[in-house]
């Protein structure tokens, strides 16, 4: 099946754009338990060097590239 308006060409986060999508994904613990499986299954831990802060010094969440470049961002909750 063909699908008109589709392009062969590689996401990039950094294209304008939707840059990531955004999940609630329990507590603290709930999203260190999911970034290391995703890091199994070939996801990448973006800005590692600030990780689980990177969002800033209140905000609990893991950055993830998965290996087709699509972003999300795990956020845990309270």
């Amino acid at each position: 099946m063909s699908t008109r308006g589709v392009v062969g060409t590689p996401h990039e986060r950094r294209r304008p754009g939707l840059n990531h999508v955004a999940f609630h994904a329990g507590a603290s613990q709930d999203v260190d338990a999911l970034t290391v499986t995703a890091q199994e299954h070939g996801w990448t831990l973006l800005f590692p060097d600030r990780h689980p802060h990177a969002g800033g010094p209140d905000h609990y969440a893991a950055y993830l590239e998965g290996p087709d470049g699509f972003e999300v961002e795990l956020v845990a909750s309270g």
